[in-house]
């Protein structure tokens, strides 16, 4: 983290905004913009470490207001287990997507570092799926690496801040943290409150800011 930061904020002196650019988020030079981003993460579901990733596009409004869409994928770790028909030795992994419309608070976006505050609001699936190792089962499907034994839908409202910083006029990284709230789960074995949690990761935005 801390190389990256020094990378940004070298990378951030050699892009100097020109005088006439706004300095607070209300301005009289009014501009708009747009931005698609991509984001990797970790978060913790039930337990176990879990990759999350995702991609959103916005429209920004005067350099301090974003508004756009926004879809995740996540992943739980591989040694996820449940006794599944009274067999211990079942393996199976949680996995699932969501997504949704999201708003974007923006402060100071015209400054090298800035901070920003996105919250996402939606719903998604989850799955518990048979986890082969991801290999091949071709007693059950030559082509997945296993079954869903169990799924559900759900609510979701996840809030986040990003310390964002302005790598060239065209490209930004944030890193972030946020907290996602769900309605409750309802899977064989698994608790309700299963995909509640912090997410941490990095945002890279790519755009006219």
């Amino acid at each position: 983290m801390l190389v990256l930061i020094m990378g940004v904020l070298v990378a951030g002196a050699q892009d100097i905004y020109d005088n006439n650019q706004i300095e607070t988020i209300f301005s009289k030079n009014k501009s708009n913009g747009g931005y698609g981003a991509f984001t990797m993460g970790y978060s913790q579901i039930d337990g176990r470490d879990a990759l999350i990733t995702g991609a959103r596009g916005a429209f920004i409004f005067d350099h301090s207001f974003a508004i756009g869409l926004g879809g995740y994928g996540f992943v739980n770790n591989l040694d996820y287990s449940s006794y599944v028909h009274d067999n211990p030795e079942t393996q199976f992994m949680l996995a699932g997507g969501y997504g949704g419309f999201f708003v974007e608070p923006i402060i100071g976006g015209t400054k090298p570092v800035h901070v920003s505050f996105p919250i996402l609001l939606g719903m998604g699936g989850v799955a518990l799926v048979e986890n082969n190792g991801w290999g091949w089962d071709w007693d059950l499907d030559p082509y997945h690496p296993g079954h869903e034994y169990d799924h559900d839908i759900f609510f979701v409202v996840e809030p986040a801040v990003e310390l964002e910083f302005n790598l060239t006029r065209f490209f930004r990284a944030a890193a972030y943290a946020s907290y996602r709230f769900t309605s409750n789960i309802e899977l064989y074995e698994t608790d309700e409150d299963v995909l509640k949690g912090f997410n941490f990761g990095m945002t890279f935005k790519f755009g006219k800011f």
